[in-house]
């Protein structure tokens, strides 16, 4: 994203006001990302990680699928099993790059607010704040404060969670058993169903679908995510330029 540049009327569009609606609509959606959180502190624990280890890295990565990812990598014993810190590097890189096609397509709508607040706001930019930011500004919405309020709530309900998660690990052994490992497809299939605009939607979905699962089925790694949106997005540019 081009950094963004100070123009009149920039602070009224970055106020309390968009901080709030943001906050507000991610309200719902932060229950379900605790739920998931919940679920990724447990398995934090289980797979060795401490406390402090399981909330640094919701703290400071803040990318629940790439931090599910890590947790099959992690070595609770670094001197006898080495992270494999740039296979780490390149799996995060590779998972969150769709955050590139998020950060461009929001990107006109914090032009203006400055570089601090733009890129501040971008840190909290996550799958359910792009969805709840997009739709508020295909609504017409012109508070450029409203992803950060999103986010802000989203970071303090994953990060809360994690910590929970981890501390209640040892009394939930099995978080697959009681359907809690859903939570996180079922917050997904909740936003899918807010960003439904009609059937021309149906055959982007359904293209981004189609290369996404055949990107799993025939690649290594976590290189479907990426292809699945790159499908997608082309798919709705031809779509709109027709």
């Amino acid at each position: 994203m081009t950094p963004p540049h100070a123009s009149p009327g920039a602070p009224g569009r970055f106020g309390l006001e968009g901080l709030r609606l943001g906050a507000l609509g991610a309200a719902p959606v932060a229950l379900g990302v605790a739920a998931y959180g919940l679920v990724y502190g447990m398995l934090a624990g289980q797979a060795g990680m401490t406390l402090a280890e399981a909330g640094a890295m919701s703290a400071l990565v803040f990318a629940g699928a790439s931090q599910f990812v890590a947790l099959e990598m992690w070595s609770p014993d670094v001197l006898v099993q080495p992270l494999p810190v740039a296979t780490l590097a390149l799996m995060a890189l590779v998972v969150n790059l769709r955050h590139v096609l998020m950060g461009a397509s929001l990107g006109p709508h914090l032009a203006g607010i400055g570089p601090l607040r733009a890129y501040g706001s971008m840190f909290f930019l996550v799958d359910e704040g792009f969805a709840l930011a997009a739709a508020y500004h295909a609504r017409g919405g012109r508070k450029a404060s409203f992803l950060l309020g999103t986010g802000l709530v989203i970071y303090a309900a994953w990060l809360g969670a994690t910590l929970a998660g981890h501390a209640a690990g040892a009394l939930v052994p099995d978080p697959a058993r009681y359907g809690l490992d859903f939570a996180f497809t079922a917050a997904f299939l909740a936003l899918l169903a807010g960003l439904w605009r009609g059937r021309g939607d149906a055959g982007i979905w359904l293209v981004a679908a189609v290369v996404a699962v055949a990107g799993q089925q025939l690649l290594p790694g976590k290189w479907y995510i990426l292809l699945g949106g790159l499908a997608g997005g082309l798919a709705g540019l031809v779509h709109h330029e027709r």
